[in-house]
């Protein structure tokens, strides 16, 4: 029988410190994205990247500058537009003429916090580019490996409305987000506060009211109490029997993989610490289930002509299964 575990085992209050302290000011400037800016604080601390979806004009990219300004850390931003190259993501070998050899310039992926605006107007030749990057921390150039500093993390933003002039992300490059967040439209309350505190500031009025709440150091240092964060042997299996169904289930195509079932455990485990507990509960699972399936997981066509969601099917998966208690 499971001991159920009693008592903290990890002290948290200076990540609790510092994850509020970013909440309050990115809440104080983005009004209604509550769930968005947590699951973003989750997805540094857990050591993954995130796409970011939505219709254009609700804060995706503003959101991922402020957060990016309340890190101490470098911070790069990459506009993906048809044309780009992969040697505008990754760099370039120039010639030097005076040494008679080639030197390779950096190109903006060379930093620890990279946003990378509507990735899906890229063709396919330079989101390739990011494949390894984002797996392996490290670009090959030339035969010469250069490895990422940490933290590396990727925001992506992708509006999923408009088509013309985009390129729909390959499924092995989906695979390596860590979480897709679809945000949503503001309700009426909201959007009149919205209005009303941010009718007269400019956007670079709003980043200059965020400075660095948590250094480069600090987040390693966070990501390994995560990181040892205590799991029950029974939401382990919880996990792997939502993953298991998914590959079972007659609406999907393609189901959840094993890179899938780590991942929840992993965001869990930051959920869990953000709200100031060292251990997971079934709550924590079944909340950030569908930011890490959604964009796992494939629908058959029928059910995509019925107009069935990714969601859709997460919910159902989850009600067939016994909730641990």
């Amino acid at each position: 029988m499971d001991q159920e575990f009693t008592g903290q085992r990890t002290d948290l209050s200076q990540l609790n410190a510092s994850v509020e302290q970013i909440k309050a000011t990115l809440g104080s400037i983005v009004i209604g994205q509550s769930d968005m800016i947590e699951l973003l604080i989750a997805g540094i601390l857990a050591d993954g990247h995130i796409l970011i979806e939505g219709v254009p004009g609700i804060a995706k990219t503003l959101t991922a500058k402020l957060l990016a300004k309340s890190l101490d850390a470098q911070f790069s931003r990459i506009q993906f537009t048809p044309d780009i190259m992969p040697s505008d993501v990754l760099g370039t070998s120039i010639f030097n003429p005076r040494e008679s050899t080639f030197e390779f310039r950096q190109g903006p992926v060379f930093g620890n916090i990279i946003l990378v605006d509507e990735i899906n107007r890229a063709p396919a030749k330079t989101q390739s580019a990011l494949f390894e990057v984002m797996e392996e921390r490290q670009i090959t150039m030339d035969g010469h490996t250069y490895q990422m500093q940490e933290p590396f993390i990727v925001l992506a933003t992708q509006n999923p409305i408009e088509h013309e002039g985009t390129y729909r992300l390959p499924e092995a490059q989906l695979d390596r987000f860590l979480l897709k967040i679809e945000v949503k439209y503001p309700s009426l309350e909201e959007e009149v506060a919205i209005i009303t505190q941010q009718h007269s500031q400019t956007t670079r009025e709003q980043l200059e009211k965020v400075v660095p709440v948590i250094t480069a150091e600090q987040i390693r240092s966070y990501r390994k109490q995560i990181r040892a964060l205590h799991v029950e042997p029974k939401l382990i299996e919880f996990v792997a029997k939502i993953i298991h169904e998914s590959r079972t289930n007659k609406s999907l195509f393609l189901g959840g993989s094993p890179r899938a079932s780590l991942a929840i455990i992993n965001v869990a485990k930051a959920i869990a610490a953000i709200n100031g507990r060292d251990f997971i509960t079934p709550d924590d699972i079944v909340k950030i289930a569908p930011a890490v399936l959604r964009h796992r997981i494939m629908l058959t066509p029928e059910k995509e002509m019925e107009g069935i969601s990714p969601d859709d099917v997460i919910a159902q998966i989850i009600q067939k299964i016994e909730i641990p208690r």
